[in-house]
């Protein structure tokens, strides 16, 4: 059994370990949303400094262009609330209680009907990022909604109503994004420092691979038609009850 379809939240946080996973993981989701009035904000993890296959790349460069692709990237969803970067070294994330803390403070402030993450429980994932972003969502939601946690921060608890996992192990809902394919794709590829390592773009090739990257991604928006009826849908695991 599955669930399509939430109504459109009028506020909604997606986090991510880095800087292009919300958009890989909900980025038509959330285009969809938008467009109907939510107010979406982002939060980025990490500064993006391993994101590349050149072992001569200046680093700081690095972290400032994926920042600035990461704002561009947003203004396509687009997102009309914040975008939070939280800076931390890429590849070397931990659960530990100073990020709890921080991110319990953005859900404080923001106070998001849906929260979205990584699935940390995801099986044979490689990226450890990816695996402890989701377990600093979920812990910073507990925190959020329990008004002993940080009392110090002198903010009303805040409890989501809706959590959802993307890249999800067991995925149990289905948005369905037909029409908002093109949002997710232009995001994406904002993410120029990404065209090679992750989105399999040649820049020598530009115009053909960056037709077959929109074909990767269109071909899995449309994978699950058999099982929802929708011609592109996103898939995420559910939690309702926090």
């Amino acid at each position: 059994m599955h669930t399509q379809n939430i109504p459109t939240p009028r506020t909604a946080l997606a986090v991510g370990a880095h800087p292009d996973d919300i958009e890989f993981g909900a980025g038509a989701t959330l285009a969809k949303w938008a467009a109907d009035g939510c107010v979406v904000s982002f939060l980025v993890c990490t500064d993006g400094s391993k994101g590349t296959w050149d072992p001569s790349a200046d680093i700081k460069n690095l972290i400032a262009s994926r920042k600035l692709e990461q704002l561009e990237a947003a203004k396509k969803i687009p997102v009309e609330g914040k975008v939070v970067f939280l800076g931390c070294t890429d590849g070397e994330l931990r659960d530990d209680g100073t990020l709890r803390k921080r991110i319990t403070r953005v859900i404080r402030e923001l106070k998001p009907e849906v929260i979205l993450g990584h699935d940390p429980w995801k099986r044979y994932r490689l990226h450890p990022d990816h695996r402890v972003a989701g377990f600093l969502t979920i812990d910073a939601l507990v925190a959020a909604r329990d008004p002993f946690f940080y009392p110090e921060q002198e903010l009303e608890p805040h409890r989501p109503g809706e959590l959802f996992l993307y890249e999800a192990e067991d995925a149990d809902h289905f948005e369905e994004c037909r029409g908002f394919e093109a949002a997710k794709i232009e995001s994406l590829l904002c993410h120029i420092s990404q065209f090679e390592s992750t989105m399999g773009i040649d820049i020598t090739e530009k115009e053909s691979t960056t037709e077959e990257f929109r074909d990767r991604v269109m071909s899995q928006l449309a994978s699950r038609e058999k099982e929802t009826g929708f011609l592109a849908a996103e898939a995420f695991k559910r939690i309702t009850n926090l």
